[in-house]
């Protein structure tokens, strides 16, 4: 009976040890790099514990909330909106937000996700409210802006910072969505005909240029082609001026060069006057129409008897 006692009291030791051993692993808790642990003591905050090996009071302490620090990205379904002239839309948002405040995040508000999410859609139902359809399609940036600064400002009581806010999809309704294809289509449309014709006009252009410069061409090339021709005749008269003057300053100097032979042979009035017979018979040989006969051509007979007399003196003489 004894050993049974003590058996069974090894038993509880042994088990009492094992419990306290589990307590005791159980309140020793590793807190990684991107985590926080919010400790409540006796239902009321304690402390928050970060990065390392921390160890919590059993039966006191407890993890009210382990909270991450990466930056999170909740992607809320489509909310009906109403732009301001009445079109109602469905557009769904992604907001990428981050804690950093594990204590704010774990007593500010209960369900942040959902209280972020409820004031995302308040928010964009206001912001559409104030813009038409094709503002609201147009206007993605100013819209995810003022969302952006609206959600920081009011979940920062809550410890969360609200880094983006994106306009993911806004989906008009059916008709509206047609008439919208049909007036892109028509839009595209119309740019087609006027890329057309641009082409139309500018192909126009550069051949009209092209005829025009191969006019200026052409007449430069005429007037180049005159002025040559009017080159070659200018040349050829001064070369045959200058040709008639040398024939005439050659005569002339023949002439001067026959007086001053006649000079130096000491050449009598009757060589003179057969010397001028004989080139007014040359004159009339020429093709001149009308002939002026000098008045001493009149002398040439009287010269001519006396000539005649001189040769039969002569030969009397030699007889």
């Amino acid at each position: 009976m004894f050993l049974d006692n003590q058996a069974l009291g090894l038993v509880v030791l042994v088990v009492v040890i094992v419990l306290i051993l589990l307590a005791l692993a159980s309140s020793v808790k590793i807190v990684s790099q991107t985590n926080k642990y919010v400790i409540e003591r006796f239902g009321g905050y304690k402390v928050t514990w970060g990065v390392g090996i921390h160890f919590k009071v059993p039966l006191v302490d407890k993890v009210a909330s382990v909270v991450t620090l990466k930056e999170q990205v909740k992607d809320f379904p489509p909310q009906p909106v109403i732009t301001k002239d009445n079109v109602t839309m469905q557009i769904d948002t992604v907001v990428f937000f981050q804690i950093t405040d594990p204590k704010a995040y774990a007593y500010g508000v209960e369900n942040p996700l959902g209280a972020i999410e409820n004031l995302s859609a308040t928010t964009l139902r206001n912001l559409i409210g104030e813009l038409d359809l094709d503002q609201s399609l147009t206007s993605r940036d100013i819209i995810n802006s003022k969302m952006r600064e609206i959600l920081d400002e009011a979940t920062d009581p809550w410890g969360i910072k609200v880094n983006r806010v994106e306009v993911k999809n806004i989906i008009p309704p059916k008709d509206i969505r047609e008439a919208m294809e049909k007036q892109m289509r028509a839009e595209r449309e119309r740019r087609e005909v006027m890329i057309r014709a641009e082409g139309q006009k500018k192909s126009q252009i550069l051949r009209a240029e092209g005829e025009k410069e191969s006019a200026i061409l052409r007449a430069d090339g005429e007037r180049e082609q005159m002025i040559r021709i009017a080159e070659g005749e200018r040349q050829r008269l001064i070369k045959v001026a200058e040709g008639k003057a040398e024939a005439v300053r050659i005569n002339k100097k023949a002439e001067a060069e026959g007086i001053e032979l006649v000079k130096d042979a000491h050449a009598d009035q009757a060589v003179l006057s057969l010397k001028a017979l004989d080139t007014f018979s040359q004159v009339s040989q020429g093709q001149a129409t009308k002939i002026i006969i000098p008045s001493e051509i009149q002398n040439i007979s009287s010269l001519l008897v006396g000539l005649k007399e001189s040769v039969a003196d002569t030969k009397v003489v030699e007889e």
